[in-house]
Parts: structure tokens; C-alpha cells; sequence
């Protein structure tokens, strides 16, 4: 592995180090507070449920996260992770527990401004609405799970020492969902930025592989079980005791609604289940797992009258909420411009933008005019932001319709070389891999051009009508694509055509 990729990565393992400093408070703070389980039994139950929930369903939220953010050089990825990181840990010396979700986003949004990129407020608003949603979701369903609990209490006629063994077996078993939930859902904190940009390759084993994004997903778990173990007792008892006193009962009850909702927000199976069933779904995207705690915790104390509640603690945490995402955007801009002059590292990479005549029909396709800007034509762009400003000026488009518009006019050479017929290809099907087969040797200049060559070669690379049985099909072609594009892609070509376009295979327009 190269020196300079452990390097940049530190950043992401500090963020881990410091989610699991932090978050591990969420999941077995009102355990250890109320004295029903140990630290260190706590501290190992969660290492090892964190990095399996990592591992094995981190997935769904890292693609938002990496959707979000577009961050294309892995310099850039370094400093957004350490300026969240950095954010969280200014947070976590107060003793208050602090939203990583909300850090990295912010951070995010710092890159954004600095790259000149367009921001995805579409996606923006759907993952602040979640900060919202999360909270008032744990408070509803601990104010079911008390009832339920309740009833089954009242209804057991348990010996006191009874319900005592049993109480601390359940807040072991959940307090291993949490983790693994934990884990699941905000793996894309740590370690969502790093998916597009590491040079991880596949690992194969004799009986099993392990996938370069998997990789990650293992450093950054590890991570987080040493921030666990090393920085949590404190946080811990401040989620324990600090915002109101529960009993042991109560704190099972915030655990699992905690991990239920988090669970939510991260399973692509439940989403698949709902879209089936005609039902709403949540978005794919990491919460704050400290806001599902404190939201459980109201929702518990409203149920009891409210009182209970240490609104001063309470205040201070909010208040921690609301300064994390700005302290990490503040911080990330400066960072990134340090280390792209001082450090003389590339932070961003040096997009091109230009419109082909060839791509207008499928542009119209997806639902744009083009007659108002047919005249920008090889006209070139460094910049997101300068482009779709250009075009806004002929025609205002909604965040869609950029996004759209984007995607056709961003230049990124792709070659079907060496580079592919000599790497693991186990996870293309024998359709798509003879397809790849009849387009060796060639070379595209658009992402566009390379989709539409294979879609036209073979079924296999054609998506299928958005509906909600094709839902699953489609975001797995949708993987396959970008696994394949980062492997093809190379650095863009400096000789250009008389219309300051790169040259590419006559036989793909």
C-alpha cells in the first residue's frame, strides 16, 4: 500500500476514533450509566458488532455520502474527514456528545464552495431533514416500546432479581444491535468520502473476496472500537446520567429505539420491502445517532410527564448540534486551501465541461430544451459552478435538471485497456463481460458515451424502467457502472480537436 494513502486516510481514522469516543455513549451510555452493564464488557460488545455493521451493511449510507459530496482527489477526502474529526473532538473535550452526521456534511458543504462545485441542495434538504425526522422517530417509538413494555411487566408478574437478569441481558442483545446499526449507518461518516478515490483493489481468498470498499469499511470499524475503548467512559456517563435519571428498563428502551431507527436509515433491504408495498421510505443516509438517543429519551420523558428532563444538559447538546456542521465547514476551508498551496497537494480535481452536439437528443430525452445554449458547443468550462451558471443565464434549471446537465457535459476519458482484461471481473456478469469484449480498445471522452456504447451492445448494461420492482436492478447496474468507470478512467488527454474537444474513437458518437 502506498505511504502517501496511509497517510491521507489518518484523517478518516481519526473521524472513526472519534465517532466511536463519542457515539458509543448512544448504545451502551444508559447501560454503564445506570451501572447494569461494565464499561469494558460494553466497550468489547460494541467493538466487534461496529465493525461487523460496518463490514457487511455500510453500504447504503456511504453512497449517499459520496453522492453528496463528489470529493474526487484523495487530498481533498483527507481534509474533509479531518476537519469533521477535528469538529467532533473540539465537541467531544466538553464532555457533550456531538453529531459526526452532521460534521462530515458540513465539511462537505466546505468542499463544495471550495472546488466551485454545485451543491446538491435536493440532497442537501433530504439529508437535513433527517436531523429533524430522527430524533421525533426514536421519540415515537420509545413511547410505543414503553407502553409495550409496560403492558408485558405488568402482565409477567416477575421476581424483582428476575427482571433484573433479564433487564441485563436485554440491554447486552440490544446494545449489540445498536452497535451493529452504529456501524451500518455511519461507516459513511468515516469513510464515505474515501470510496471513490482509494486505490484499494479487491482481495480474493480461497473460500471468499474482500471488496475495496469492504476494505475500508474495516479500517474505518477498527477505528471506531479503539475511539470506543480509549475516549468513551466520559461521554458515556454524560448520556448515562446528565440528561435525566432512568432506570435500567427505561435505558433498554432508548437503546433500542435508537438502534431501530437507525436501522431505518440504513437498510437497503427495508427500503426495497417498502417500496414494494407502496409505503414511504427513508432516505439512505447516515443520522446522528446521538439525536436518536436524545430524541428516545424525550420521547420517554414526555410519556412520564415531562419532568424529568435536565433541560440545561440538553440545551448544551443542541447547541453542539447546531455549531458542529459550521465549525467543520469553517475549518475545512482554510485546510483545503493550505494544503492545495502550502502543501502543493490536489485537493480537487481539474474538471472540463463542454457540450457535444452529440449528446443534445439524449439531453431532450431526459426532459431539457437545448435550442437556448446549442451555441455553447465546444465551449469549455473548468468549473461545475461556472457552467451551470452559463447555462442558467439562457435557462434556469432546477437541481435535477443540473445535476442532468452535468452529467452530459462533464469530460472524463475512459479506455477499455490492459487495465480491465487483466483485474477481477467476477462481479460483471458473462453478458456484460462479452460486451466489454466487443468494445476493446476503444476510448470514450463522456461517461455518457461509454453508457450508451454498452447499453447498445448488450441488455445486460440497459436499465430498466423506474418502477418499484426494478428499484434493486437498477441501483445495482447503477454500482456496476461506477465500479467499472473508475477502473477505465484515466488522467484527461492534452491534444485536443480544432473544437477543444479530446479526440476519441470516431465509431462511439
Amino acid at each position: 500500500m502506498d505511504i502517501s494513502f496511509v497517510i491521507f486516510i489518518s484523517s478518516g481514522l481519526f473521524l472513526g476514533w472519534s465517532l466511536g469516543a463519542n457515539d458509543a455513549a448512544n448504545i451502551f451510555g444508559t447501560a454503564v450509566g445506570t451501572r447494569m452493564i461494565r464499561f469494558f464488557t460494553a466497550a468489547v460488545i460494541c467493538s466487534v458488532f461496529v465493525i461487523l455493521g460496518a463490514v457487511i451493511s455500510g453500504g447504503g449510507t456511504s453512497a449517499t455520502i459520496a453522492e453528496f459530496g463528489g470529493v474526487n482527489r484523495i487530498a481533498g477526502a483527507f481534509m474533509v474527514a479531518l476537519a469533521a474529526a477535528l469538529a467532533v473532538f473540539m465537541t467531544l473535550r466538553s464532555g457533550i456528545t456531538a453529531s459526526t452526521s452532521q460534521a462530515i456534511i458540513g465539511a462537505l458543504i466546505g468542499w463544495n464552495l471550495y472546488s466551485d462545485s454545485v451543491l446538491d441542495t435536493t440532497l442537501l434538504l433530504e439529508i437535513i431533514s433527517t436531523w429533524l425526522l430522527c430524533p421525533l422517530l426514536a421519540g415515537a417509538v420509545a413511547i410505543v416500546l414503553y407502553w409495550l413494555t409496560e403492558f408485558a411487566l405488568n402482565h409477567a408478574s416477575l421476581h424483582l432479581l428476575t427482571q433484573d437478569a433479564l433487564t441485563r441481558v436485554a440491554l447486552i442483545c440490544t446494545g449489540a444491535l445498536g452497535a451493529y446499526a452504529l456501524g451500518a449507518n455511519n461507516i459513511g461518516n468515516v469513510m464515505g468520502v474515501f470510496v471513490d478515490v482509494a486505490p484499494f483493489r479487491e482481495l480474493r481468498f480461497s473460500a471468499f473476496s474482500i471488496s475495496a470498499t469492504e476494505q475500508l469499511f474495516l479500517l474505518g470499524g477498527i477505528a471506531i472500537a479503539v475511539g470506543v475503548f480509549t475516549y468513551s467512559r466520559k461521554v458515556m456517563m454524560t448520556i448515562g446520567n446528565g440528561i435525566m435519571e432512568i432506570s435500567p428498563v427505561a435505558a433498554w428502551i432508548v437503546v433500542m429505539a435508537h438502534s431501530i431507527v437507525l436501522l431505518m436509515f440504513s437498510s437497503t433491504v427495508l427500503q426495497q420491502r417498502l417500496l414494494e408495498s407502496n409505503l414511504p421510505t427513508l432516505p439512505l443516509v447516515p443520522v446522528s445517532s446521538s439525536q436518536a438517543v436524545v430524541g428516545a429519551m424525550i420521547g420517554l420523558a414526555a410519556v412520564k410527564g415531562g419532568g424529568a428532563i435536565n433541560w440545561s444538559t440538553l440545551g448544551k447538546i443542541g447547541k453542539g448540534w447546531m455549531i458542529t456542521p459550521l465549525t467543520a465547514c469553517l475549518i475545512t476551508l482554510p485546510g483545503l486551501f493550505l494544503l492545495d498551496h502550502i502543501g502543493q497537494q490536489e485537493v480537487a480535481g481539474q474538471n472540463r465541461f463542454r457540450l457535444a452536439e452529440q449528446s443534445f437528443p439524449l439531453i431532450e430525452q431526459a426532459g431539457i430544451e437545448t435550442w437556448p445554449y446549442r451555441h455553447l458547443v465546444g465551449v469549455p468550462f473548468t468549473s461545475e459552478q461556472a457552467f451551470i451558471d452559463r447555462i442558467n443565464g439562457y435557462q434556469p434549471l432546477n437541481p435535477e435538471q443540473q445535476k442532468k446537465l452535468i452529467y452530459f457535459a462533464h469530460q472524463s476519458r475512459f479506455e477499455l485497456n490492459y487495465r480491465l482484461y487483466s483485474s477481477e471481473t467476477d462481479w460483471l456478469s458473462p453478458e456484460q463481460w462479452q460486451s466489454l469484449q466487443q468494445l476493446k480498445q476503444r476510448s470514450f471522452q463522456y461517461r455518457w458515451q461509454l453508457r450508451h456504447a454498452l447499453a447498445e451492445v448488450s441488455t445486460a448494461w440497459q436499465t430498466r424502467p423506474d418502477t418499484i420492482a426494478n428499484h434493486q436492478y437498477n441501483q445495482l447496474l447503477e454500482q456496476q457502472y461506477q465500479q467499472l468507470e473508475r477502473l477505465l478512467e484515466i488522467p484527461p488527454e492534452t491534444t485536443q480537436n480544432a473544437s477543444g474537444i479530446t479526440t476519441t474513437d470516431n465509431n462511439n458518437n
